[in-house]
C-alpha cells in the first residue's frame, strides 16, 4: 500500500460545535456555538495543517459560505495546508473558472485542489439560476471540464457543445501546477465522467465491500476512456476517535442524545426526495432509525440520521480506526477526506491518534517530515512519521 493522503473538512455552514450540523435537510447550524468566521476557521485550519492534514475541504452550495472567497481569505493564515475547493460547474464560465482557478493557484504557491460538484438537487440548482435537469447538468459538466482541462494545458479553444460554447479561448496565466480534480457520484452519468476527467474518484462512507465495487466500476470505465491507471480514489468520512473504544462509542451515543425522532423523520422526509444517488445509498445505511447504526465494525451510520450528504463515521480507539482505514486502503482508497464534531477538537483525537498510529504502521507520513513543507511539526510527529 502506498502513503496515504489524509485531508481535513472546513466548517463553513455557519457554526460549528459539539452536536451534528449538516447542510441542505440537515438540523439547524443555529444550535452550533462557533460561527464560520475567518478567526476560527483559521485556527482549524492551522491544526489541521500542523498534525499533518494535506488539504480542507471547503464545501459549496446555499447553506454554506463561498468556497473560494473562504480559502482565498485563508491562505494567509496557513503556510502549507492545501485547499480542495469545492464548486458546481455552469454557474460560472469555463474561462473564468479556469483563469480563477490558475489565479488561486498561482498566488497561493500550487495549494488548490478542485472538488467539482454537478449538482444533486434541482431545488438548490434553481436558486443558482440553473434550470438543468440532472443529466443535463452531468451533459454540461463533461463540456465544461474539457474546456477547462484544454485551457490548462495551453491549448487555444475553440468548442460548441450542448450546452457551453468559447471561442478562440486561450489562458495567459496557466495554473502551476495543473489543480487535481476530485469528483464523485454514483449514478450512471457520474461515472461517466469521472472516467473521463477526474484525478481522484470520491465516494461517501460505505462499507470497504461496498467501497470495492466502486473502485472497480470506475477504473473499468476509465479504462474504457483510455486512462487505465490515471485514477485515484478517496474516501469521505466523519471520525470518532478516542484512547479507548468505549470512550468513542460513548461519543457517537452522546451526538445523537439531544435529537429525537420528530427531527429524525424531519430531515429523513427532506433526504427522501434527493436526486442523488449517492444520498438514496447513504439511507439505506441508517434506515432512519437508532437501532444497528454499526453496520461495520468501526463504521457507524448515526450522522446522516440528520445529515445530507457524508453520513458515517469511523468509531473506535485509534487502533480500531486504523484497522478500519487499513481495510479501505486494501480495496483500493488512498486519500480520506475526514471531519467531526466540533472539527477543531475531532482533528486533535484524528492527528494526535490515529496518524502516529497508521506511521508506525508505515502507512503515512507527515508532509513536513517527508520534505513536503515548511509548517512546523508538532511534537513527536517527525520521530514517529521517521520511525
Amino acid at each position: 500500500m502506498s502513503n496515504l493522503a489524509f485531508h481535513w473538512f472546513l466548517p463553513t455552514n455557519g457554526g460549528d460545535g459539539r452536536h451534528v450540523v449538516g447542510g441542505g435537510h440537515g438540523v439547524s447550524a443555529g444550535a452550533a456555538g462557533r460561527p464560520a468566521s475567518v478567526p476560527y476557521l483559521g485556527q482549524v485550519a492551522r491544526s489541521a495543517e500542523q498534525l499533518g492534514f494535506e488539504a480542507a475541504l471547503t464545501p459549496t452550495g446555499a447553506w454554506c459560505e463561498d468556497a473560494w472567497v473562504t480559502t482565498a481569505m485563508l491562505t494567509g493564515l496557513t503556510e502549507r495546508l492545501k485547499f480542495l475547493v469545492a464548486f458546481r460547474p455552469g454557474l460560472t464560465s469555463p474561462f473564468l473558472a479556469a483563469q480563477m482557478a490558475g489565479s488561486f493557484q498561482n498566488l497561493s504557491g500550487g495549494r488548490l485542489l478542485l472538488n467539482v460538484v454537478t449538482g444533486g438537487e434541482s431545488a438548490e440548482q434553481r436558486m443558482f439560476g440553473d434550470f438543468l435537469d440532472k443529466e443535463q447538468r452531468y451533459e454540461r459538466c463533461d463540456e465544461f471540464l474539457h474546456i477547462v482541462r484544454s485551457l490548462w494545458r495551453g491549448e487555444t479553444v475553440t468548442f460548441r457543445g450542448k450546452h457551453l460554447s468559447v471561442e478562440d479561448a486561450v489562458l495567459t496565466q496557466r495554473p502551476g501546477p495543473t489543480p487535481v480534480i476530485y469528483f464523485g457520484g454514483s449514478s450512471p452519468a457520474a461515472g461517466r465522467v469521472a472516467a473521463r476527467h477526474a484525478d481522484v474518484y470520491l465516494t461517501w462512507g460505505e462499507p470497504p465491500a461496498a467501497v470495492a465495487e466502486k473502485v472497480d466500476w470506475i477504473r473499468k470505465l476509465a479504462a474504457d476512456e483510455g486512462r487505465e491507471g490515471e485514477v485515484r480514489f478517496g474516501i469521505r468520512l466523519h471520525t470518532i476517535a478516542r484512547d479507548t473504544a468505549e470512550e468513542a462509542w460513548a461519543e457517537a451515543d452522546r451526538l445523537l442524545s439531544h435529537i429525537d425522532e420528530s427531527d429524525i423523520e424531519r430531515v429523513q422526509s427532506g433526504l427522501r426526495r434527493s436526486e442523488s444517488e449517492g444520498q438514496r445509498r447513504m439511507l439505506e445505511l441508517n434506515r432512519g432509525s437508532k437501532d444497528g447504526l454499526e453496520i461495520h465494525p468501526n463504521l457507524w451510520a448515526g450522522v446522516g440520521l440528520v445529515r445530507g450528504g457524508a453520513g458515517t463515521a469511523m468509531v473506535g480507539s485509534h487502533s480500531e480506526i486504523a484497522d478500519l482505514v487499513e481495510q479501505y486502503a486494501e480495496v483500493g482508497i488512498e486519500e480520506f477526506v475526514l471531519s467531526g464534531y466540533p472539527h477543531l477538537e475531532e482533528s486533535y483525537w484524528f492527528g494526535e491518534g490515529v496518524l502516529p498510529e497508521l506511521a508506525r504502521r508505515g502507512l503515512w507520513s507527515h508532509p513536513v517530515a517527508a520534505g513536503n513543507g515548511s509548517a512546523s511539526v508538532p511534537f513527536g510527529a517527525g520521530s514517529r512519521a521517521a520511525s
